[in-house]
């Protein structure tokens, strides 16, 4: 039954006249959503044009006038502000995906299984997102906050504007741990590298991330169909997310 649904949203894809849609994507869904615009592209004959960045510079684009036809955000209240404001299409938001943070570092057995290397960690910088912008830097200050090291770790923290720096940081070595979504090490068909603790829901409010229309267009809407589907939700499941 699910296959003949996506059949029929590709089928209707198909009456559409061949179209280029812009989204406007969080940080942390940029591999994922690689995965899916891929698949959509070729069955659909559309074109996407991913922009990744973090929701709050995306939001701010938006706000003023940036072209995109869809947001997939890392929250709830963004989405929410701009149906709010009359910017996106009313009834469109859903919630796509559920994040978790992760504590990383790339030297193997360095992040212990209870995360206590955060306090005992003879480490020099730590990389989160810079909470005001990402939804998973708002996470990583609550994490440590929690746990009484936000004042504490103010000296050792470099802050990147959305989750994929604060992944960089790390990556390249500038920073020895990072708080970053679990979805960047965790891909289908690859092996991470290093250590990692998957953080307890508990220390940190759920990490909601939903998408809406900002375009009322058929290609668009098709889209936001798609990614409903069970197809696309298996991609999502694959990646580290939880599907609510």
């Amino acid at each position: 039954m699910q296959y003949l649904f996506i059949c029929l949203i590709l089928l209707l894809a198909g009456f559409v006249q061949a179209d280029t849609i812009r989204l406007a994507v969080a940080s942390n869904f940029s591999e994922p959503i690689k995965v899916i615009a891929t698949q959509y592209e070729k069955y659909s004959g559309h074109r996407l044009i991913l922009v990744f960045g973090s929701t709050g510079k995306h939001y701010a684009q938006i706000i003023n006038g940036a072209p995109f036809d869809v947001f997939l955000a890392a929250d709830i209240r963004r989405p929410k502000l701009l149906e709010q404001q009359g910017i996106a299409i009313d009834g469109s938001r859903f919630t796509y995906a559920r994040g978790q943070l992760v504590l990383w570092s790339l030297t193997a057995d360095y992040v212990d299984a209870a995360g206590d290397v955060l306090a005992n960690g003879e480490y020099q910088r730590l990389a989160i997102a810079n909470p005001k912008l990402a939804p998973y830097g708002k996470a990583a200050q609550q994490v440590l906050q929690s746990k009484g090291l936000w004042k504490v770790l103010q000296p050792r923290l470099v802050r990147g504007e959305s989750i994929g720096q604060a992944y960089q940081f790390v990556r390249s070595g500038n920073a020895e741990l990072g708080l970053i979504a679990y979805s960047q090490i965790k891909q289908p068909g690859h092996t991470n590298t290093g250590s990692y603790w998957l953080i307890p829901q508990a220390l940190y409010q759920p990490i909601d991330q939903q998408a809406v229309l900002l375009k009322d267009n058929a290609v668009a809407r098709n889209f936001m169909s798609y990614l409903r589907t069970q197809q696309v939700k298996k991609i999502i499941k694959q990646f580290g997310y939880d599907i609510l």
